[in-house]
């Protein structure tokens, strides 16, 4: 595999986490999701996770000088490379992991705001052991219940329609523009998150190749 250093790129909802599941099981590359890293912060309620759960349940991005350093501790143990997803969002934190690291390739999971919406605010949790479910496609087999562990499922705070429609608007505002800065790098390669999961995965795999 030529590709150790990549992040995927994308709205909320185009399937990143997804997509970043499978290409880590066949690969070395080791996963950096903010968004699973923020959640487990707030989870065990540290101060980080109180102050990121604010800007969270606004569906705001959380400030850079709280993941920053976060992130590039990480990248410095991710000996056999690594995947970023959520990570940078901005301009500012790109210029900033310039600074620890260079990338590879940045794939652009194109998604549009209609679909982003209709897929998150689809998305149910288990209160006792975390795992997602969508009820669009792999709904559990019984309503409202972790086919897992027999937990109660709920939506998250920041999967409501009126935080979702913000979540989109922030990343246009502060993450789209990062698509042009990777074009002009040559680093940029655009891929449709609206294809079959499947689809995607092959075509991902074969850029990262």
């Amino acid at each position: 595999m030529t590709m150790s250093r990549v992040m995927l790129l994308g709205p909320p909802g185009a399937g990143k986490g997804t997509q970043a599941e499978r290409i880590v099981a066949e690969t070395n590359l080791v996963h950096l999701s903010t968004g699973d890293i923020l959640r487990d912060e707030v989870a065990r309620q540290t101060e980080l996770g109180t102050s990121a759960k604010a800007f969270m349940d606004r569906g705001e991005l959380v400030p850079d000088g709280l993941i920053i350093d976060m992130v590039g501790g990480r990248i410095a143990g991710a000996e056999t490379g690594f995947l970023l997803d959520g990570f940078p969002r901005t301009i500012a934190q790109a210029e900033a992991l310039a600074k620890i690291t260079e990338l590879d390739v940045v794939i652009n999971i194109d998604l549009s705001r209609e679909e982003v919406i209709r897929r998150l605010t689809s998305r149910r949790v288990c209160r006792s052991c975390g795992k997602i479910f969508n009820l669009l496609f792999g709904a559990p087999s019984k309503d409202g219940i972790c086919d897992a562990c027999g937990g109660e499922l709920y939506q998250r705070d920041d999967d409501r329609r009126e935080v979702i429609e913000n979540r989109y608007d922030v990343y246009q505002t502060s993450t789209e523009p990062l698509i042009g800065f990777y074009r002009d790098k040559g680093k940029l390669r655009t891929v449709d998150g609206g294809r079959p999961s499947g689809e995607l995965y092959a075509e991902i795999m074969q850029i990262l190749a």
